[in-house]
């Protein structure tokens, strides 16, 4: 097991009103909020579609396909439950306890589960169990009164008991504040909205009304993304409100801080010994208390720190790196350093010692140069979209030159294409060199110290060398995958390889050569990419035997960006009337 940290005080009294830090919203006004908005853009779309049609009856087609939608979703709503026990014991073999079972394993979570029932008037969930040592939990049903939470063994192996009581108050926080329901309800809003994209692109109008029908279609699918980000934004809330219902509920937040982070590192252990990351994290990941995607960098911490305060250093990035923020939009789980946040600050509000230190954390926060961080993060986002921009201002350019006389024809409109193509390949040689920097000056180092870096990027590569050992494949399940793990003294890192055959290339190498280079010590160089999941786009593998591996990430950036360069200069110079 990893270091054991002395663990803080809990306070006496349970089910004390605690303050939630600004930022993380409100429970009832994000749903009123989320749904609301939603349901505004969809009566918008509705009375739109409505009033564009000129035939006689141009919403009965659009009015069956919604009411079908309904009419679906409300009976998947109520036999999902069902079906999700059926798809869990197949999946992963569900065993079904009882609260007296569950107390023998941790008897501080059976009391919670019977005092939440009793004091919210509920029918105790159905309780089950997974025979697998990643440790998660999830919720899932319809009403609040038959509502299933899920564990995994895993949960018991790697957790004390006051951390697992929590685990399970969080997830009875879900059900005592209707989650499923309020996130099935809205997601069907989301769903009709695509129904009206889909519909009203393929509206065959007069040629007036045709026009105002793409339009419309236009609108419905940016409403639809927009309905999209507020269910992802109302995932994330509930998440917060279910960590400080489980802190309220047992007066213990300190423990539940210590539960997600234990549990990151429990996920990193179990996919260290098979080799491979956990199917049972990855198939629940949205259901489950703890995003697996996000498990390595706090995990890692956890494995090899002496004391809190350096796994707080890993969070440096989740709190204060904008593109944090910006991946968490694509995310139902908050950043791991956001909760630990707010649950420490729910122990200050009970006058408790907090164990991970956030407020050193938020100190040093506040230290780091902002503006190296602000003006980076604008210049990378500008970089990401460098090939498209390119793109347009290319398009945009061609189409002034080429027009310069006032005539549209078919040779203006080819000069334009060629031009756009010039300049999606200057932008993506731009990007390129920008995301895969010179890796010659790559310094040794090791997985903590690049998952501690509040500066890191996921656009722009840290040239870095690593010393480890190959210990399995990267992806959950696939026995051909070609990315690898690697652990060194200080944690685990995904290397992604590319091949310079491209798909096939990798698809040969996952199936030919990756059993063989597992348990090889070897050295890694490659460009360091800190996300949601922290990897690294493989430069070349050396092992002790003399084994080398080159994979060809830059390679490629550059063929397809000189290629569209080279396709667009010939375009542009072809002669007129060719």
């Amino acid at each position: 097991m990893s270091n054991s940290f002395d663990k803080a005080d809990r306070a006496e009294n349970t089910g004390l009103r605690l303050t939630g830090l600004a930022g993380m919203g409100n429970l009832a006004i994000a749903s009123i909020v989320t749904m609301g908005l939603i349901s505004g853009l969809l009566l918008a779309l509705i009375l739109g579609l409505t009033l564009i049609s000129n035939s006689k009856d141009p919403g009965l087609g659009l009015g069956i396909a919604i009411a079908f939608t309904l009419v679906f979703n409300a009976a998947f709503f109520f036999i999902s439950p069902f079906l999700m026990d059926l798809s869990q014991k197949w999946l992963y073999q569900t065993e079904w306890i009882t609260l007296d079972e569950l107390a023998e394993r941790s008897p501080e979570s059976a009391e919670v589960v019977a005092r939440v029932c009793r004091e919210n008037k509920i029918s105790q969930p159905r309780l089950g169990l997974i025979d697998d040592q990643n440790p998660t939990a999830f919720t899932y049903g319809t009403l609040r009164n038959n509502a299933r939470l899920v564990v995994s063994a895993g949960l018991f192996t790697y957790l004390d008991d006051d951390e697992i009581a929590t685990v399970y108050a969080h997830e009875l926080g879900h059900i005592v504040h209707w989650d499923f329901a309020v996130m099935t309800v809205a997601s069907t809003l989301v769903q009709i909205m695509y129904l009206i994209y889909v519909f009203a692109r393929r509206l065959d109008l007069g040629e007036k009304a045709k026009g105002a029908a793409q339009v419309a279609a236009l609108v419905a699918y940016i409403f639809y993304e927009i309905g999209t980000y507020l269910l992802l934004y109302l995932s994330r809330t509930r998440e917060y409100f279910a960590d400080m219902f489980a802190a309220e509920t047992t007066a213990n937040p300190n423990a539940l801080s210590r539960a997600l982070v234990k549990i990151a590192y429990g996920i990193v252990e179990e996919g260290e010994r098979s080799g491979e990351p956990s199917q049972l994290a990855e198939g629940t990941r949205t259901l489950g208390i703890y995003d697996a995607k996000a498990a390595t960098s706090t995990g890692t911490a956890y494995r090899v720190a002496a004391k809190p305060e350096q796994v707080g250093r890993v969070f440096l990035w989740d709190l204060y790196n904008p593109w944090g923020g910006w991946l968490e939009l694509n995310s139902t789980h908050p950043l791991t350093g956001k909760r630990v946040r707010a649950l420490s600050n729910y122990a200050e509000q009970l006058d408790l010692a907090v164990e991970f230190d956030m407020a050193r954390v938020v100190a040093e926060g506040r230290t780091l140069d902002k503006k190296r961080l602000y003006s980076s993060f604008v210049i990378e986002v500008l970089l990401h979209s460098s090939d498209f921009l390119g793109a347009i201002l290319g398009f945009i350019f061609g189409a002034i030159a080429s027009n310069l006389d006032g005539d549209v024809d078919s040779d203006s409109i080819i000069f334009s294409f060629g031009t756009a193509l010039i300049g999606y390949g200057i932008g993506g040689i731009i990007k390129t060199l920008a995301s895969y920097p010179n890796y010659k000056s790559a310094d040794s180092t090791n997985v903590l110290s690049l998952m501690s870096d509040p500066y890191a990027s996921p656009l722009r590569g840290t040239p870095a060398k690593l010393q480890g050992k190959l210990i399995g494949r990267g992806d959950a399940g696939n026995n051909f995958g070609s990315d690898l793990q690697l652990k060194d003294r200080s944690g685990l890192m995904y290397l992604h390889y590319a091949s310079r055959f491209g798909a096939i290339g990798n698809f040969l190498f996952g199936m030919k050569r990756v059993q063989s280079l597992i348990g090889m010590k070897v050295e890694a160089i490659g460009w360091f990419r800190r996300g949601v999941t922290p990897y690294m786009d493989l430069i070349q593998l050396k092992s002790n035997s003399g084994t080398v591996v080159n994979s060809y990430h830059r390679f490629w950036a550059f063929v397809v960006g000189f290629g569209a360069l080279a396709l667009g200069l010939l375009i542009a110079t072809l002669p007129a009337g060719a």
